[in-house]
């Protein structure tokens, strides 16, 4: 039974441990461009002994944002930004990855803490989503149905926004196909209603999903890791259930998916079940469907909370998202709580910098022992 804390190596990288920070939007980037929020933000979670740290929902287009505030990667600009925040993280010593996605028609949104509610009008910055079809979610405005060409253009916006992840640094990519996001809208029934290649069909309603991914995989280097995270359930009658989302990851693994993230529901409001560890199920459900390696998220808040998802073999890794808000040395704490040696950890000393170029100035490698002793 694999620990909290032992290593993790898929493909040519190798995780510190299986303690891994979840990806959450932090609504702070200008034009798609990160800014100090999402370094400190980062930041802090490195030193804290993560063995994996995902960035946000990070659009593959500009019409693709959940909010005019979401980070991007369809320029170079973002490149430069994102590439300084990465150095940063790799000098702690700790691995990152970026969540590349769209946001399909609950895009253009106020984000979660302004005055506003629903879908940001065009006078305020707002745009005109797009989605699979022409239904609206509840309380946005309608989106645009795509074109059958429109979609067959999306499998390279994210290989696009893919080479420019690694030109940023990034160790990881996962595309984002949960929550009631573009790829997700595409897999349900429940917001599928095409009749081209696109619509119908589970086999069609995958394809997006799986051409994306297939694009991914060819310009993503062959030794790093790929990631898909999945809704595994939408929490409704008739849309997606946990055994149909693993025969969906069972193909992805076929073209080079190397981990799924298993999530759940986001697609339509809907009674969800929650409390500690109720995702948890969904991700076992997933692996031993898919025979892919997963990880498990969703209130997994204490330590042998943590330890006992691997315990019962049900993921490969625990994702943790508002406790480390919370608590940004989780993982260092996690450790002590577990009995485990957290062993020698970077530190800066005093006047180290990170260079608007992205170099890390001032950096002599020392060490602590026992931070939680």
């Amino acid at each position: 039974m694999a620990s909290l804390f032992d290593s993790l190596t898929l493909r040519g990288t190798t995780f510190a441990n299986r303690a891994w920070l979840a990806p959450m939007c932090q609504y702070s980037a200008v034009d798609g461009v990160p800014t100090d929020w999402h370094l400190v933000h980062l930041g802090a979670r490195a030193s804290g002994g993560f063995g994996l740290l995902l960035a946000e929902a990070t659009a593959v287009v500009p019409e693709g944002r959940i909010t005019p505030q979401d980070t991007g990667l369809w320029g170079d600009a973002q490149v430069a930004a994102w590439r300084r925040i990465t150095d940063f993280v790799h000098a702690r010593g700790t691995k990152v990855g970026v969540q590349l996605a769209h946001a399909g028609r609950k895009a253009s949104t106020f984000r979660p803490f302004s005055a506003g509610h629903g879908t940001v009008p065009a006078a305020e910055g707002g745009w005109r989503a797009v989605a699979p079809s022409a239904l609206a979610f509840p309380g946005y405005d309608e989106p645009a149905e795509l074109t059958t060409d429109q979609v067959a253009e999306l499998p390279d916006a994210f290989a696009a926004a893919a080479r420019r992840a690694l030109a940023a640094g990034f160790d990881v990519v996962e595309l984002h196909a949960a929550h009631g996001y573009l790829l997700h809208q595409f897999l349900s029934p429940l917001s599928n209603r095409r009749d081209d290649r696109y619509g119908g069909s589970p086999e069609n309603r995958s394809r997006l999903l799986l051409e994306a991914t297939a694009a991914v995989r060819e310009v993503w280097p062959e030794d790093r890791p790929l990631f898909v995270r999945v809704s595994a359930t939408d929490w409704l009658e008739g849309g997606l259930e946990a055994e149909g989302v693993g025969a969906v990851a069972k193909q992805l693994g076929a073209l080079g998916v190397d981990l799924v993230d298993v999530s759940s529901g986001g697609l339509l409001p809907a009674h969800v079940p929650t409390g500690p560890s109720y995702q948890v199920p969904l991700a076992r459900t997933v692996r031993a469907t898919s025979g892919l390696p997963v990880a498990a998220v969703g209130l997994v808040t204490d330590p042998q909370q943590a330890q006992g998802v691997l315990d019962d073999g049900s993921a490969d890794a625990v994702l943790v998202g508002r406790v480390a808000l919370r608590d940004p040395s989780w993982p260092l704490r996690a450790a002590h709580e577990l009995g485990v040696p957290v062993g020698a950890l970077p530190v800066a000393e005093p006047g180290s910098d990170v260079t608007p170029g992205g170099a890390v100035t001032g950096w002599q490698p020392q060490y602590e022992r026992g931070a939680w002793a």
